[in-house]
């Protein structure tokens, strides 16, 4: 053994402290899986989702706003992983349309429908409806917890208006149909770059992604 070298002092990288911190998002949609990994981007963070946990059941979304739900899904999720959640609750209001589809906006045409059934639907209630008619804002809004309890509850917006028709390839949900303000593209034309820039689901996470950050800092070994 060389003069002044340490036997215990490792040279090699050691796999268990280059793993990365789980997180659990309170979804089983891939779509907004990898919407929210994309988002998180720079953590050093790998994200799960319930689908990584089949005996987990569906948490069913019973709360009248955002907020309730998110939480409820946070909570569960956190209690029946046991490692660090994120639950986001989110969807589309439309002023004359009294804020429908709201918290029903993944359900609006029905239970276990597509996007499109959805999309039709929305649009088949705005027939002919002028442009100020038509103003709608995307929410969003993200509940983060472990299991002793609720971290973090913010929200993000966007306000837009809905098009004419579907309009656009790219993203899931409204996205074909939103337009948003300041712009002529849907989100779904707009393209990922964009999208992730400004919408509700961007401007919530920005608000809680530190708080990410200092929770497994402050928890790590």
């Amino acid at each position: 053994m060389k003069k002044g070298s340490d036997p215990f002092l490792r040279k090699e990288p050691d796999p268990f402290f280059e793993m990365k911190q789980e997180l659990v998002i309170a979804t089983r949609n891939p779509d907004k899986k990898k919407e929210i990994e994309k988002l998180l981007s720079g953590l050093s963070v790998k994200v799960l989702s319930l689908s990584d946990f089949p005996n987990i059941p569906e948490i069913k979304e019973r709360g009248s706003t955002f907020e309730e739900n998110a939480i409820t899904k946070a909570l569960t999720c956190a209690r029946k992983t046991g490692k660090l959640s994120l639950a986001d609750d989110s969807g589309l209001e439309v002023h004359y349309l009294g804020g429908k589809p709201g918290v029903r906006s993944a359900r609006f045409a029905g239970n276990k429908v597509t996007y499109g059934d959805n999309n039709e639907k929305l649009l088949r209630l705005l027939k002919d409806m002028p442009p100020h008619k038509r103003r709608a804002e995307f929410i969003c809004c993200i509940a983060m917890a472990d299991k002793n309890g609720i971290i973090k509850v913010v929200k993000g917006a966007c306000s837009g208006r809905i098009a004419d028709g579907i309009r656009g390839d790219y993203g899931f949900g409204y996205d074909p149909l939103f337009i948003p303000r300041g712009y002529t593209g849907t989100f779904a034309e707009l393209g990922e770059r964009i999208k992730n820039r400004i919408s509700h689901r961007s401007r919530a996470l920005r608000k809680v992604k530190k708080t990410i950050a200092e929770y497994f800092q402050k928890y790590s070994l």
